[in-house]
């Protein structure tokens, strides 16, 4: 499963899953994230009380979304964002647990519901709409 995490065009430095824990392709998958505490974020998010921000979470289940439609679309971006609820901080140390699921297809488009589990309970969650080409329509 690790192979999946490199099919992911982000690099190292922002990509928000080491670990898929559960793939079944084109319906959902689980990974988790460490917060390490080095990322460069943290330094100015915020100073003295660093925090991954709530965006970068609701990327989290946009880049497992991403890895649980391939193959079936390539060049993914993220087009959408909806019923994005961000309830909790994430802070060095934690560790994330992401989920991701297809909700629905359509041609190219893609939506995800999803969400963020930290120590503490649930952090985020959105439904996020991904766009991409579809393998052999040139």
């Amino acid at each position: 499963m690790q192979v999946a995490l490199q099919s992911l065009p982000h690099g190292p430095s922002f990509r928000f899953l080491d670990e898929l824990v559960t793939l079944e392709p084109g319906k959902e998958a689980s990974a988790r994230y460490l917060v390490r505490g080095d990322e460069g974020f943290l330094a100015a998010h915020f100073p003295g009380n660093p925090m991954m921000p709530g965006v970068l979470l609701i990327e989290a289940i946009a880049q497992l979304g991403g890895i649980v439609v391939q193959p079936a679309l390539t060049e993914l971006r993220l087009t959408g964002v909806r019923a994005a609820k961000v309830l909790g901080a994430a802070v060095p140390g934690d560790v994330l647990e992401i989920r991701a699921k297809i909700e629905g297809s359509l041609g190219g488009l893609v939506q995800i519901e999803g969400d963020v589990s930290g120590p503490h309970g649930l952090l985020a969650s959105a439904k996020v709409t991904l766009s991409g080409a579809v393998p052999g329509n040139g």
